[in-house]
Formats: structure tokens, sequence, C-alpha cells
């Protein structure tokens, strides 16, 4: 899959907007606001990789954009705190 230099803007813009409304939704295992970012960018790039592949759609747009990135960041808080728990 091919993601233009645009493509990449719009992941880091949605991915600082998901990890902040993650941050939010997943208290207390949040990392600060700058790693909360940082996952947040990485579940906006798992999103944008993994949705249109299972076939997930939930609209199109920025806001569905901002929906699934806010997921991606949200389950990667929740795995790395399981994960962050065992070790």
């Amino acid at each position: 899959m091919q993601i233009s230099n645009e493509g990449i803007l719009v992941i880091l813009f949605v991915g600082l907007i998901a990890g902040w409304l993650a941050g939010k939704v997943v208290r207390g295992t949040g990392f600060g606001i700058i790693g909360d970012l940082i996952v947040g960018i990485a579940g906006a790039l798992v999103a944008s990789l993994l949705f249109p592949r299972l076939g997930i759609h939930l609209g199109t747009g920025l806001i569905s954009e901002i929906i699934y990135s806010a997921i991606g960041a949200v389950v990667l808080l929740l795995i790395v705190r399981l994960l962050r728990g065992r070790f």
C-alpha cells in the first residue's frame, strides 16, 4: 500500500487528536500528554492500514479517520497496559 506525503500529514494530525482522545478514554493508563500523542500517531497509522483491509467502514472524511485512529490508539494503550503489567 502506497501512502502519499499528504496522507502521512493527515495521519500525524489525526493521530495527535486520537492520542489525546485515547488518553481521556483510558484514564490512569496513559503515558502523559507526549506519550499519549505518540501512541495516538501509532494508532492512527495502524488503523489507517488495518481497517480498510478488514472491510470496516464507519463513514468518509476526516471525522471517520479520527474515529478509526482513536479506536486504534485506545486498543494500543490497552495492549501496552497489559504488557506493562506483566513485566
